[in-house]
């Protein structure tokens, strides 16, 4: 069957398709860095508690204070990012979500109880005794699980000729299983998590949070992890289709461009790290951030390209939602930068206690 018969006729949009591409990115590069330290934070948590032998630890405790915050944020910041993918590519994103719409609704319910799990190891962390570990543990594997499931829904969408297992399983619990960028794919994303964990670890010492040791263990944490995904990446690339790969491997100039300077300035900021210098490696970071995911947008779009293009799209020049979207934006960042600066200044009310 030819697979673009499989895919819904796109649906026209209120503004140009430029604005939902700009505020998806925006939007995205806030929700993975939050993202990141919320499965990263969780992971290193339980490595940390292993470590200690479940004995208590200010790393593993500072940990159980800041992570509900980070599953707030990023649970908040990651409803932007979706719908305006679901603006840009809803006959693949729902297409895909209701193919894998069991695995992919229960996502709410891991969520729910990762949260939980936060909350119990933040308000009981000395009554829980051993068992914190094992509370880690269990939240930290409904975070990566999260990851495995919206890993597999971002790939499916991608792939309509996969699309025709529905004909076979129509009960809505297809996964990507097949596609050979799956594993890489998770893992990269999962390694960069901890890297980023582990630079917040560092920002937490050098704020006095945690002990001064912990700024050189959460760089080491980062260059670890970032070496990991250099292998991950490598994994990934070779994984593509040919037509993907040739495009950011020298075929098409931006790409390239983009995938090298990321590269680049990844592997510098591992030496940085490894140096301990702790605002150029932040710095070297967030560049590499806002580089890759540039770089996955443009992935998408070359997978898709035969299918699609959200330039092409039908549109109605009904700009209201949009200016109702940015006035009720710009007031929530600034909500957000106010919890953000509570939480630091309740982290310094800590210490001093």
């Amino acid at each position: 069957m030819d697979a673009s018969r499989l895919i819904p006729q796109a649906l026209a949009v209120p503004v140009e398709p430029g604005w939902f591409v700009v505020l998806q990115f925006v939007t995205l590069v806030v929700h993975f860095l939050f993202m990141n330290l919320m499965l990263g934070g969780s992971l290193i948590a339980v490595a940390v508690s292993l470590a200690r032998g479940g004995a208590p630890a200010p790393a593993t405790e500072t940990l159980a204070t800041k992570l509900p915050f980070t599953i707030a944020f990023a649970v908040n910041f990651g409803v932007a990012p979706l719908l305006f993918t679901q603006v840009l590519y809803g006959q693949f994103l729902y297409t895909s979500s209701v193919l894998m719409a069991v695995p992919w609704i229960s996502v709410i319910a891991l969520v729910i109880l990762a949260y939980l799990a936060a909350y119990l190891v933040d308000f009981r962390y000395h009554e829980l005794g051993g068992a914190r570990t094992a509370v880690f543990a269990f939240m930290a594997a409904c975070l990566a699980t999260v990851a495995f499931i919206y890993t597999n829904n971002m790939t499916l969408m991608l792939a309509p000729a996969r699309w025709q297992a529905y004909f076979h399983n129509p009960h809505g619990t297809i996964l990507n299983l097949e596609d050979p960028t799956l594993a890489p794919r998770y893992l990269h994303f999962v390694l960069a998590s901890v890297a980023v964990a582990g630079l917040g670890l560092a920002w937490a010492a050098h704020r006095g949070w945690l002990s001064a040791q912990w700024v050189s263990h959460g760089l080491t944490w980062y260059a670890g992890a970032s070496m990991g995904q250099y292998a991950t990446g490598m994994w990934f690339y070779s994984a593509l289709p040919q037509h993907v790969a040739h495009a950011i491997g020298g075929g098409t100039m931006l790409p390239t461009l983009t995938f090298a300077l990321g590269a680049i300035l990844g592997l510098v900021s591992i030496a940085t790290a490894l140096q301990k210098r702790l605002a150029t490696t932040t710095g070297l970071l967030l560049t590499t951030v806002i580089l890759m995911v540039a770089l996955r947008d443009m992935i998408r779009d070359l997978y898709l390209e035969p299918y699609f293009s959200v330039y092409q799209r039908t549109v109605t020049h009904e700009y209201g939602s949009l200016i109702m979207f940015l006035a009720t934006f710009i007031v929530g960042i600034g909500v957000i930068v106010w919890m953000i600066r509570a939480v630091i200044a309740d982290g310094h009310k800590e210490v001093r206690s």
